[in-house]
This record gives structure tokens, C-alpha cells and sequence, in this order.
């Protein structure tokens, strides 16, 4: 008899998964953020080369899953939503182990008028609530490269990174890109000893995605980002949230040209977000935090697949 019908969670975890939900809903109603609701299903995908959206047809044409929930909300705020939070559904392709399902559940939230700082400040709020860590370390990403391997990575070179990299770590790989190579260091070397919550931020302008890039106390122009890493795993990734419309569209068109040469497919830009940005969304920053991650941290969970119902493979 087929026991794939079964789940892979258990009752107290579906229980544990219930109170964190009306928890943090309760964290939001408080501070009267508003809870929003939008499509998965849109005309337009993400064109970041780091993720590969699920695609869809509804009739004769193509549809993507979301892999965030982000561009909608964008238009929510610019026709004067205010402060939204939503718990969405997010899908990404090639994205299955541990830690990992190509389904899973996603917090993000806006905050106009806050800085990166209130981001950080309001995020810490809320996981300092959930979960009994304490304070987190807040540090640049630039001084974390520092402190671990001794380098600075927004002026190491190519050539550099590679060596140190291929010295560091056992891998078979070949990239023109300077961020693949700081990414593979990040993730090999400096993630897994991330044990304490910590603040990550002001990264290199290149890994802006869709932020805002602005000079640090240094001098050194960076991009208003941060994350929160607790126990090796990444927890949270915010943003001063870009709201140039030009700047956005060339950013849009970089990504195309970056996906055209690494041979990935190529995704309709959001035309909407666009105008969106072009009629005026505030200042404002915004975060994307995965709930099935820190539920994991919560209950002390070792894989994803024990705290959702049913993983991808017997869906």
C-alpha cells in the first residue's frame, strides 16, 4: 500500500506552526500593520539570476509562480496601502534539501518612512519574541569577510577570490563573476559559524537586488541590505527598498544581459512594478523572512520537511 499519503510533520508541529502564525499576526496587529493578500500567479517573474521562477500557462499564456510576494505588495504601497505584512506562499525551481523546499512560507512586510536601522531594529523585535536568543550581533559584511578570511570584498580581485576560495574549498567551478566567487566563501566558510543572531549589512553594490545603494560612514558606496543569520541558516533579508524607476528598469536589464550569458531563460520584466515606481512609492524598507526556517530554530527542527506537511516529493 503507497505511504506517500502520510505527512512528513507531526501534530505538535502543525500545532507549533498555528501559534507562530497567530503570533505573529498579533505582533503586526499591534503595531497596526496591515495584512494584505496577493496574487502567486503573475504575467511577470523576478529577473534575478540567482532564482529560477516556476512557470505555468493559463490558457495561451505564460504565468510564474512568485517567488516572493514583493513586486505586488510594491504596488499596494505606491497606491497608499500604508505599512502591509503578508504570509505568502513562494515558489523557486532547483531549490530542494534540508533546508530547502521549491514551496515554502514567506513573512515580508513594509514599513514606510522607517530606515534599514528600524528595520533591523523591528525584525529583532519580533524574533527576540519567538525565540529566546537574545540580542544579535549587528555587523558589516565587509568587516564579517575582515574578521573571518582577512580580506576586504569590495576591493579584493577576481584572481584573488578565486585562490582563496579554491584553497578554502573543494569545489570544481569556473566564473567570471565576482560575487559567485564572495558567495561561495560566504556560504562555505563564514555562514556555517554563524551560531549567534547576527545582523548582516551594507553589502556590495553589485548584490543590491533592490535596494538602494548609498555612501557607508566610510565612504564606501554600499547597498542598504541586511540579513539575519541565527544557527548557520539565513532567517531574514531586508532592504532600504529602491524607488527610482530608472534605476530599477537598468537594474531589470543588467540581470536580462547577466541571465542571456550564464544561459538561463530569460523573464518578462514586471511593466507594472515599474509604473508603479514611476507614480511614487515611499521611502520606505522592507524584509522578507522564511516562517518555515524559524520554525525550525523554534521547535529544534534538523530538516524543512519536518515542520511542513508535504514536501515536494509526495505532494
Amino acid at each position: 500500500m503507497d505511504k506517500d499519503w502520510q505527512p512528513t510533520t507531526s501534530t505538535d508541529m502543525l500545532l507549533a506552526r498555528a501559534t507562530l502564525l497567530r503570533q505573529v499576526r498579533h505582533f503586526f496587529a499591534e503595531r497596526q500593520v496591515l495584512e494584505v493578500e496577493t496574487p502567486v500567479l503573475s504575467r511577470a517573474a523576478g529577473t534575478d539570476p540567482a532564482l529560477a521562477s516556476l512557470k505555468t500557462s493559463l490558457g495561451s499564456r505564460d504565468h510564474y509562480l512568485q517567488t516572493s510576494p514583493e513586486f505586488a505588495m510594491k504596488r499596494l504601497l505606491a497606491s497608499g496601502s500604508g505599512p502591509i505584512f503578508q504570509i505568502a506562499k513562494a515558489f523557486r525551481d532547483g531549490e530542494a534539501g534540508q533546508q530547502h523546499n521549491p514551496e515554502f512560507t514567506m513573512l515580508e512586510w513594509y514599513r514606510p518612512g522607517f530606515t534599514m536601522v528600524d528595520l533591523i531594529d523591528e525584525v529583532e523585535a519580533l524574533v527576540s519574541s519567538l525565540l529566546t536568543t537574545g540580542k544579535a550581533r549587528r555587523i558589516t559584511y565587509a568587516q564579517l569577510f575582515q574578521d573571518s578570511l582577512g580580506i576586504d570584498p569590495f576591493t579584493t580581485s577576481l584572481l584573488e577570490l578565486q585562490a582563496i576560495a579554491r584553497e578554502k574549498v573543494d569545489l570544481v567551478m569556473e566564473s567570471p563573476h565576482h560575487d559567485h566567487w564572495l558567495d561561495i566563501l560566504f556560504s562555505h566558510c563564514i555562514q556555517p559559524g554563524l551560531q549567534e543572531p547576527v545582523f548582516i549589512s551594507h553589502y556590495p553594490p553589485s548584490q543590491a537586488a533592490l535596494a538602494k545603494v548609498e555612501s557607508d560612514e566610510n565612504g564606501t558606496m554600499a547597498a542598504m541590505r541586511f540579513e539575519l543569520v541565527i544557527k548557520g541558516l539565513e532567517i531574514a533579508n531586508g532592504y532600504l527598498e529602491l524607488t527610482d524607476p530608472v534605476e530599477q528598469a537598468r537594474r531589470f536589464g543588467q540581470d536580462q544581459e547577466q541571465r542571456k550569458a550564464m544561459s538561463l531563460p530569460e523573464y518578462p520584466m514586471d511593466q507594472h512594478l515599474l509604473a508603479a515606481l514611476e507614480h511614487g512609492l515611499p521611502d520606505c524598507a522592507g524584509v522578507a523572512l522564511g516562517l518555515d526556517r524559524l520554525l525550525m530554530l523554534i521547535t529544534g527542527a534538523e530538516s524543512i520537511q519536518q515542520v511542513i506537511s508535504f514536501p515536494v516529493d509526495i505532494a
